[in-house]
Order: C-alpha cells, then structure tokens, then sequence
C-alpha cells in the first residue's frame, strides 16, 4: 500500500503528466457515454453539408460535406480511437514481452533466432506492413488492432530482453534455481515483475503510436467503414480543405491532443517507475 501512494506521490509531482491524465480521463468519460450523448448513428446524414462551426445550435461543431454531425462523429471515434490503441498496445506488449522474455532467459541459440525476427520485423516500414496486413484481413476493427500490434511489439521485446540479461544471473534468481524452481516459475513470478516497470512505460508510448497508425489507416480509406473514427474524418475532408479546413481541422486536433496527453503520461510513468529518476 505504501509503494503505491509513493509511486501516485512520485507521478503527481509531473504536471505535464497529471494535465495529459485529467484530458485523457476526460476523453474516455465522453468515450464510455457517447451512446448517451448521440444515441443514433453518428454516420448519419442530420443536416446540410458544409455547415461552419456556430453556424447552427444543433451541429456545434458543423457538418461534413455530406451533412453527418461532426461533433456526434468526435464522441464517438473517441470510443474507436481509445479501444484500438489500448487493445493494440496490449497485442504488442503480450507479444513483446513473450519474446524479449525468452530470449533474454535462455540466450543462445534461441536468443539469435528471436532478435533476428525482430530485426526482420523492423526493416519492413510499419505504415506499409499494417496496411498490408489490413487489405489482407480485411479492414474491421478486429483485425486492424491485430495488424497494429503486430508491427509494434519489436521495442518493447528488446527492453524486456535487456531487463531479463540483466536479472537473469542476479542472486535471487540463483536462489530460486538453488530450490529448483522451474524455468516458467522464475519468469513470470521472479524476473517478470521485476522488468515490468520500463516496459510499462514503453507501452503507454506504444497506445499512442497505435492511434496515429489507426488514424493513417482510416485517413487512407482502408478503416471499418461502419464505424466512426478521428483519421477517417481527415480523410473524408481532405477534399475541401481549401473551402472547409475545419472537417480536417477538427478531428485533427483532436488526435493531436491525445497523443501529446498520452506521451505526457508515458513521461510521468517514467519518473515514477524509474528508480534512477525518483529523488529527481
């Protein structure tokens, strides 16, 4: 208990990071409501296109080219853009660590085998590959998370990797093989926990990575086209960004207030889990 009011005490003295927090809270209270706020389908045509931000009370923030109500499309792609990043994030984190954690253990031979997929992995350009694997599997929501994650897990399996060489030989661990523990007992139980903390805060970075992927994707064409997303209304309005920059204004925006909030909050996670930076 008293570890975990520190590390709260060590991530409030962040502002940067409590600001980035309190706007993210924010986004994901409009995120969970939105069937409230906009019960029907925000891909619905409400109203004339091309209304201006203020110009009508009932469209806030206006209406696309083709009269869909921006604002009931920001609520909801609040709700697509946060589940993608957090589940791709989480693919990448189960599959980084699987890998770094192996590698790092057992070295040798099995150690070369997984840096030099990982290595394979990141000379092919990530936009590509998920787009690749997107036009592959085609492009629901489901499967755009797991093209995502797949293309995102080669860092944090190099820093897990580097936290188990350096655990693996540490005394606690010769203890635990001294009582003939096994191999799975010692990783997820001993070494696991104790190499969590960087990879923790590598993953906060990686949800934000995921959101610009899923915003390329969409602003590409290549989204769910049954469900509204910030890139996906960048791209429907770049056609009439000299008439009506604010269809791509808007959303954009948005997307670059969570993801600067979201690396606020990875910096804040770094200075709380970071023993080297705790007394900074």
């Amino acid at each position: 208990m008293m570890a975990r009011f520190e590390f709260l005490g060590r991530f409030a003295r962040n502002r940067g990071a409590l600001v980035g927090a309190a706007l993210i809270l924010v986004v994901a209270i409009v995120a969970l409501l939105a069937p409230l706020f906009y019960p029907t389908d925000p891909l619905r045509i409400v109203g004339p296109p091309e209304l201006w931000p203020g110009e009508d009370r009932d469209f806030p923030l206006g209406t696309d080219s083709l009269g869909r109500d921006i604002l009931a499309m920001i609520v909801h792609g609040a709700r697509a853009t946060l589940l993608i990043g957090l589940f791709a994030s989480a693919v990448a984190t189960l599959i980084g660590v699987t890998v770094g954690a192996i590698a790092g253990y057992f070295g040798g031979w099995i150690d070369e085998i997984a840096m030099r997929a990982a290595e394979l992995f990141q000379t092919i350009p990530n936009l590509i590959f998920v787009l690749t694997i997107v036009v592959i599997l085609g492009s629901t929501l489901g499967n755009i998370v797991i093209a995502i994650g797949i293309v995102s897990w080669t860092s944090i399996a190099r820093m897990t990797r580097a936290e188990f060489l350096a655990l693996r030989d540490r005394e606690f661990v010769q203890a635990c093989r001294a009582m003939g523990m096994g191999n799975g007992r010692i990783i997820l139980g001993e070494i696991l926990p104790n190499a969590l903390p960087p990879v923790i805060v590598l993953s906060s970075l990686v949800v934000a990575g995921a959101i610009l992927f899923e915003s390329a994707v969409s602003f590409l064409g290549l989204g769910d086209p049954n469900i509204a997303s910030w890139g996906r209304l960048v791209g429907d309005g770049r056609q009439l960004i000299r008439s009506s920059w604010y269809i791509c204004a808007i959303p954009g925006v948005a997307i670059m207030v969570t993801v600067l909030c979201l690396n606020l909050i990875g910096d804040g996670l770094n200075d709380a889990l970071n023993p080297k930076l705790r007394d900074r």
